[in-house]
This record gives structure tokens, sequence and C-alpha cells, in this order.
């Protein structure tokens, strides 16, 4: 009952996740999730771990920190680990972007920023995209503590590319910039080169999207050591444990399957490519991708009806009654079964 409520709890509007249906025989296209299965390695990997259940997993999740590490060419301590990218950006909101200033983030973007800017308290502003719905760093030139952003931007799909972040870096030395690369691999340039040469950046990134690991939940954070440290703090004061022992395994596999990886990277690429340009036939306009979706509006019809009407037949997008982007459809780039039932369904209801 409420009356047992913390005050904080009744300001609260949560994070609304995209659908998860129960019914068999949907094409679903709204949460992103990759539409390959992860490497048999990784399914190998967690068999293997599942004899190790009965203990604790490492409460640094060292083998998985040296193996992103590796990847990413840093040192391990500049690697924090955590049960997926919302749970180290949660950290992150709190070790290290509450201050008197404001947060600076888009006012089109990832929709779990303003939710833990209320849950912790957090002064923040929200900056608008340009009309071509981009990140116009120019804007950013204002009195704050800190600049989030999401980079791919969600859920636009438009990158900045790394020169970009460096230039804002250089611009800013005061300033923590915190560059969420959920979907950078799809594509886009990633700000980790820049870690060695800047304190105040720090780089989060996902096994959700391109490693096909949506459903173990891990996410993890490179930065320079300090940075790294204030999100350990926060995590063991929080959960020692967050990252289980499954998890690491199969994570672990996934970093070193790299074939695998490139592969399914290189199929969603040319899947977006083929479903933006059947989008654009049908009257769409499309804004440039590179992230495993495409984020679209038709120059006739209103988001709202289209989703709605595709959900009546069976597939699922992503639609967000909100302002500036509510004839938008976010899609996820599926298999080429799922983008053309998407595409054969657009067609009879234009």
């Amino acid at each position: 009952m409420s009356r047992f409520w913390s005050p904080v709890v009744h300001t609260l509007s949560p994070y609304v996740p995209g659908e998860q249906p129960k019914q068999d025989g949907i094409v679903k296209l709204n949460t992103n999730e990759n539409p390959y299965p992860p490497s048999p390695r990784v399914l190998a990997a967690i068999a293997s771990a599942a004899e190790r259940l009965r203990l604790y997993p490492d409460p640094h999740a060292t083998r998985l920190r040296e193996a992103i590490a590796a990847h990413s060419r840093v040192a391990p301590e500049q690697v924090f680990a955590g049960n997926g990218s919302d749970e180290v950006l949660a950290h992150t909101f709190q070790a290290l972007l509450k201050h008197d200033r404001p947060l600076l983030f888009p006012d089109v973007t990832y929709s779990f920023y303003p939710v833990y800017c209320r849950l912790y308290g957090i002064v923040h502003e929200e900056v608008p995209l340009d009309a071509a719905m981009r990140i116009e760093l120019s804007d950013y030139r204002r009195p704050s503590s800190a600049i989030l952003l999401c980079n791919p931007n969600a859920p636009t799909g438009v990158a900045l590319p790394r020169e970009a972040i460096a230039s804002l870096l250089a611009e800013n030395p005061d300033r923590l910039v915190v560059v969420d690369e959920a979907y950078v691999d799809f594509g886009a340039e990633s700000a980790v080169p820049l870690v060695a040469h800047h304190d105040n950046l720090l780089v989060i990134q996902t096994f959700s999207k391109s490693r096909s690991l949506a459903g173990l939940r891990v996410g993890f954070a490179i930065g320079q050591r300090p940075l790294i440290e204030a999100l350990e703090r926060v995590k063991d004061s929080f959960n020692s444990y967050p990252v289980d022992g499954l998890a690491i395994a199969g994570a672990v596999a996934a970093i070193e399957d790299d074939a695998w990886f490139q592969k399914t990277c290189t199929r969603i690429i040319a899947g977006r490519e083929i479903l933006a340009r059947d989008l654009e036939q049908l009257g769409f306009e499309v804004l440039p991708s590179l992230t495993n979706f495409v984020f679209a509006r038709h120059r006739s019809r209103s988001g709202a009806d289209l989703a709605a009407a595709l959900r009546e037949r069976g597939v699922l997008v992503r639609h967000f009654s909100k302002p500036r982007i509510e004839d938008f459809l976010r899609i996820t780039v599926g298999t080429e079964e799922q983008c053309g039932r998407l595409i054969d369904e657009l067609h009879g209801l234009l």
C-alpha cells in the first residue's frame, strides 16, 4: 500500500521497456534485440559454468574485465563490469553525475536518463537536437557539471564521429563526458581510444545488442582509474556480485569469438540498408542510422496509427508518444524474413 512508500517513490515516473509478447508468431522489431543467436562458444561456456553455480561469482569479474581490456586495448583496472549497461549507467548517475550544476543530455535520447535523474535527485537540462535530429555540440556550451551523450543516439540512430567527441573533451577538460555506446558496433566510431588522453571521459557499452546477450545482462564502462574506482565504491555499497557466473563465462566467450561477432554485425548492417531503402520507397523519411534499428516517419500517416495497425497484424515496432518524435517509428533490424514481413504489412496498410 502506498502509505508505506518512501517520499521519492511518489515522484517517480518509471522507465517503460518495450513490450515482450507472450504469444507465438509475433514479428518482434520493438526492443532492438539481435535477431541472430549468440556464438555457439557462448552456449558451451555457460553449460560448463553451470557446474559452479553453488559458488558465488568473482565479485570483481576479473576474467571478464581482462577480456574486455584486451579487446579494447586498455588496462583491466580501467574496466568496470555490471549487470547490463543500465546498471552501469545507474551507478554512473549516482557516483559521478550528482553535483550542484546541471547534467546536460539531449531532449530526444534514451528515456532512462531523466528517470535516473528523478531517482537520484540530479539537476539536469535537456538540450534540443537540431531540426535534422542531430546533436549540435555547440549547444552544450553552457554551465554544467557533466555531459551525457548516447552515441549513436537512441532512438534516432544518428552518430557523432570520434573526432567530434575528442573536440568536446578538449573544450571541456573540467567537465565529465559520459558516452553511452550501446549501439556503437553497428558502424559508428567508439570513443574508447580517447580514454588514454582524457581523464574526463567514461565510455559505457553493452553485450545486449551486437553480441546477442540481452538475456544475460552484461554491461561495462571504460575510463581512467579514478572514474572506475567511483563506480566500484558504489557497486560495493549496493551489491558485491552484480555479474553472475554464467554471465561472466558467456560474455568472455562472446568476446573471444570475434569472427562470429563480426559476421553478425555485418549481416545486421546489410539488413539495415535494405530496410531503410524499402521504407523510403514506401514514402518514409528514414534518419541516417549507425545502429541495429532505423527511425522513420511516414509523410502522410501518423506513427501511432501505423504502430497500432502493425500490432494488429502481428508486427511490433516501437512508438514514443513524445514531442518532436510522435510520428516516428523505431524499427529493429530483424532477419530478412522479419523485415520482409514488416514491409509486406506496410504495403497493405499504405
